[in-house]
Parts: structure tokens; C-alpha cells; sequence
């Protein structure tokens, strides 16, 4: 698919000042104080736009950075118009029922930009909201960089050709990507997953477990249901009687379940129906608990990548809602939804989805695993080997890209 010449024309002009540094390219130094609009959606998101931002200060001191973000965000000065967890909704269903408040959020955002335009935006993933507002800004000669390619490989190819129209400029966190939007005559830097940069190649156990309280000869598994509120009341109840069933065979292993700050209450209140023992409920605190587990029972999702970047070996088990199943199943291009499986290109983690993942299911094939010293082994090697493919140092790839935008838009 072929874009129009102007578009083209825009690709090629970028990519030059990449190469190029022009006058107003040179112009736009550390003593300008940008303004950089950024939409971060749900935990995930904050973390990687956290890291984006250290860059950008780093370069621009002075910059003034705000819109839809979170805790890890704010922590940097970041000016937060409204919490990233209001955007934090996967699921058809579920969208629906938060959908007026999304669009009302999204349409606010709009206003405010296109009267007060930013030097650059930069949506940071959450594709479903950031696309349509890329578009309006694009529209009106506001720079758009996005964060994260969506993944057009996956599911959805078509969005493409929306990602064509809303933006100018694409940071890529697989290094497969860049070459996919090339065919869409899309500007697109492969930048590494940031995230392999701040996880250590080797992550000190017994240090996290002594920081949480944790016996360091206990068996210890994280439970990650996800950080939706939608994934937390649809996966904590299984992943919970899932580690009933395990402390069976062990009594004294230790669960471990970081939960973002928003959901403590939903979470304490599934846990208090589902009573395990030895069950540790964590601020936050995620790498921590994946510093200190032995496995990970996790929901699909970025965690998935972080379990493989922290080195555990981990079972994906994942339920939604039967009507979003019935929308989005048909809708994949790839036999995996983790992942881990998917960088690898074949099926290096078990996945337990939809009716698979009862909790006798999700116990025993976690129990399985941690009695397989070769497939645990195997597995860790893979996610060695991943950790070193995705380690780049983002902020300083993504820093010219940012720089050619802002100098495009000062023009």
C-alpha cells in the first residue's frame, strides 16, 4: 500500500534531518524549553514513557512535558492532566461500559492541544486512543511521534494504514518492526525494548527476597493477573485458586502478587474470598516480585516480556470476556499471544487460554514446570538470548528522532 506523495515527500524529509542536521535542527538546543504532549495508558505505558523522559530531560533540561500519564511519569515532573489508569480497559465489552469516558477524556485532550499546540506529541502505545488524536494533530501540522508500533503483525494489519495517517514518525521496541512499516512507507526507528536496559542480565534473588520477607529457600511464585481492572477481576479469582491447588503439593511455597495502587481494594477483596496462605500482596512492586520468584503465573501482556527478561520461567494463562473472545480471536495472525513466543516465533511458554485456563489446568502445568530441570534450563537460556537482542539504549537512539520532529514543527 502506497501513501500519497506528500506523505512520502514527509518520510524522506525526515529520515534526511535524521542524517542531516540542519540549521533549525542545530537551532533547537539544550536552552529551548519544549513543549511535549504525551498519552500514556496503564502501567505498562507510564514505565516506558518514564523512560523516554529521562532522555528527553537529558537534552532538554528545561522541557515542559504533560497530558495522560502515571505515577512513574509524575515522579519526573511530568504534568498529568488526567491518571493513565483511565485508559487502562482491554476487552470490546469492557471498553463499552468505560467508553463514554474515554471519549470524553480523548475529546477534552483534543480541544486543549489544537488551542494550545505542543512543539511535538507523543502517544506512547494505547493505539485504540492515541491513533484517532494523532490523526487530529497530523491534521494540524502538530509533529506526532508514536511509542511502541501496535502490533499490526499480531492482529489487526489493517491498523497500519490508520498508523500511516495519524503519524509522523514511529520508535520501534522489536527489531523486526521497522522493516513491517517500511512497507507502509512509514518512518519508523528501531530504538530496543527500554525496558532491557533497566532489568539487570542477572537479577540478585536472594537480595529481593530478603527486601520482602521472603524465605530464600522457599519456592516462590509470582502471580501477575494483569494491570486492567478489567484482567484483575477476570484473572486473580483462577490465578488465586490456582496457587490453593499448588500449595498442596508444596505448604510452604510463597505467592507473591504486586498489584498497581488503584486496584488494592478490588485485589484484596478477590483475595479475601480466596484465602491462600502465604499469599504476599504488593504497592507496585512487580520487579521486585519477579527479582524474587522461582516462576511466574502471569496474564498476557508487556509482563510477559518482563518474566522473560528477568530470566523466570513462566505459564501464560489468559481469559476474557466471551463476547471481546468471540470479536478479537478471529482477528489474530499468530498462533501466540505471549510475548516471549512470539519474539522467538514458536512456542517456548506454555499458553492456557479461554477454557484451558481453569486453575487445575493453570496448577499443573506450573507444577509440571518446575519439576523439569531441562525445560526450565531451555527456557531461561531463550529468555538470555532475547534479553541481549532487546538491550539498546533507547533514550539516546530515540533522542534524534525527537530532535528532528521538534526542529520540523519550530520550521
Amino acid at each position: 500500500m502506497l501513501l500519497n506523495s506528500n506523505t512520502h515527500s514527509d518520510h524522506l524529509a525526515l529520515q534526511d534531518s535524521l542524517n542531516t542536521p540542519s540549521a533549525a535542527l542545530r537551532a533547537f538546543d539544550a536552552t529551548h524549553a519544549p513543549r511535549i504532549a504525551m498519552v500514556a495508558g496503564e502501567s505498562s505505558g507510564d514505565l516506558l514513557a518514564s523512560l523516554l523522559i529521562k532522555g528527553i530531560l537529558a537534552r532538554w533540561p528545561n522541557a515542559q512535558i504533560y497530558g495522560i500519564g502515571g505515577d512513574a511519569m509524575c515522579a519526573l515532573g511530568f504534568k498529568a492532566l488526567w491518571a493513565a489508569h483511565k485508559l487502562s480497559v482491554r476487552g470490546y465489552f469492557e471498553v463499552l461500559l468505560h467508553l463514554r469516558e474515554i471519549l470524553g477524556i480523548r475529546k477534552a485532550l483534543r480541544k486543549e492541544l489544537l488551542n494550545n499546540p505542543p512543539d511535538l506529541f507523543i502517544g506512547v502505545d494505547a493505539p485504540d486512543f492515541n491513533l484517532n488524536l494523532e490523526a487530529s494533530l497530523k491534521a494540524a501540522a502538530i509533529p506526532c511521534l508514536h511509542f511502541v508500533c501496535p502490533s499490526i503483525w499480531a492482529w489487526r494489519a489493517k491498523r497500519a494504514l490508520t498508523l500511516a495517517k495519524s503519524v509522523d514518525h514511529v520508535l520501534c521496541i522489536f527489531p523486526f518492526e521497522p522493516a513491517i512499516l517500511e512497507k507502509y512507507q512509514i518512518a519508523a526507528t528501531y530504538v530496543g525494548h527500554p525496558l532491557a536496559q533497566v532489568v539487570p542480565m542477572a537479577p540478585d534473588k536472594l537480595s529481593a527476597r530478603r527486601a520482602l520477607g521472603v524465605d530464600p529457600h522457599a519456592k516462590v511464585v509470582a502471580l501477575m493477573p494483569g494491570s486492567r481492572a478489567s484482567e484483575v477481576q477476570e484473572m486473580t479469582k483462577r490465578f488465586l485458586e490456582a496457587a490453593l491447588i499448588m500449595q498442596k503439593s508444596d505448604p510452604q511455597a510463597v505467592f507473591l502478587l504486586p498489584v498497581v495502587p488503584h486496584l488494592q481494594g478490588l485485589v484484596q477483596s478477590i483475595a479475601r474470598r480466596t484465602p491462600v496462605a502465604n499469599l504476599i500482596l504488593l504497592k507496585g512492586q512487580s520487579h521486585e516480585a519477579l527479582t524474587a520468584c522461582d516462576a511466574v503465573l502471569v496474564a498476557s501482556g508487556t509482563a510477559t516480556l518482563e518474566a522473560a527478561l528477568f530470566k523466570r520461567p513462566m505459564v501464560i494463562g489468559y481469559h476474557v470476556n466471551w463476547f471481546s473472545y468471540w470479536l478479537i480471536w478471529p482477528q489474530r495472525l499468530l498462533p501466540w499471544i505471549g510475548l516471549p513466543n512470539i519474539l522467538a516465533g514458536k512456542e517456548i511458554v506454555p499458553e492456557l487460554l479461554q477454557t484451558q485456563a481453569t486453575p487445575e489446568a493453570l496448577a499443573a502445568r506450573m507444577l509440571r514446570l518446575l519439576n523439569d530441570e531441562k525445560a526450565l534450563g531451555e527456557m531461561t537460556q531463550a529468555f538470555n538470548d532475547m534479553h541481549l537482542e532487546l538491550s539498546r539504549d533507547t533514550p539516546t537512539l530515540a533522542t534524534p528522532v525527537i530532535e528532528a520532529l521538534l526542529a520540523r514543527g519550530s520550521v
